[in-house]
């Protein structure tokens, strides 16, 4: 029985969120599977893997066959280099030791890289947050400034002389 590791789809329209599931190959995608191995939420940012990395590296080492998207999963979360650094343990290239402590190095690493990005996400997000509030600010201030101009009176009529002159008949009175 060929086995595969892959997703399966749940979820309603447009908010996808699958269930990373071991099934018989010839069985169909959101039909039998034979263990549900993790979750996958492709609609956050960064997306949100929850995986049983133990049942996942027993499956691979048994022989099952990982789908593309679940390669890219798998190999994201670290069990693809597991199972590398065990192979090389396996054949006497590596030491048990030595393979616990480059595969915990990586996961330290990836882990600070995933946080980043999450940092970095949320302030992106406060920030444009913050610069949409302030163009719908000048907006709003731009149309109460239109507003005011409309309902301003006209100027009262102004005579033809101008205002620092005194009129013709005042100055030849004083004289």
């Amino acid at each position: 029985m060929p086995v595969k590791i892959r997703l399966s789809r749940h979820g309603k329209k447009h908010q996808a969120y699958y269930h990373i599931v071991v099934a018989d190959s010839r069985a169909p995608r959101d039909g039998k599977f034979i263990e549900v191995i993790g979750n996958y939420n492709p609609n956050t940012n960064p997306a949100t893997i929850q995986i049983d990395n133990d049942k996942a590296l027993t499956w691979l080492k048994n022989g099952a066959q990982p789908t593309d998207t679940c390669r890219a999963i798998l190999s994201y979360k670290g069990v693809l280099f597991r199972s590398h650094l065990d192979r090389g343990v396996a054949k006497g290239a590596i030491t048990q030791e030595a393979a616990d402590a480059k595969y915990t190095a990586w996961l330290e690493s990836k882990n600070n890289k995933i946080e980043e990005k999450r940092s970095r996400v949320k302030n992106e997000s406060v920030k444009e947050r913050e610069a949409r509030l302030s163009d719908e600010a000048k907006k709003k201030e731009a149309k109460l400034e239109s507003i005011r101009v409309k309902n301003t009176p006209p100027p009262a009529e102004a005579s033809d002389e101008p205002e620092g002159e005194a009129p013709a008949g005042e100055a030849s009175s004083e004289a």
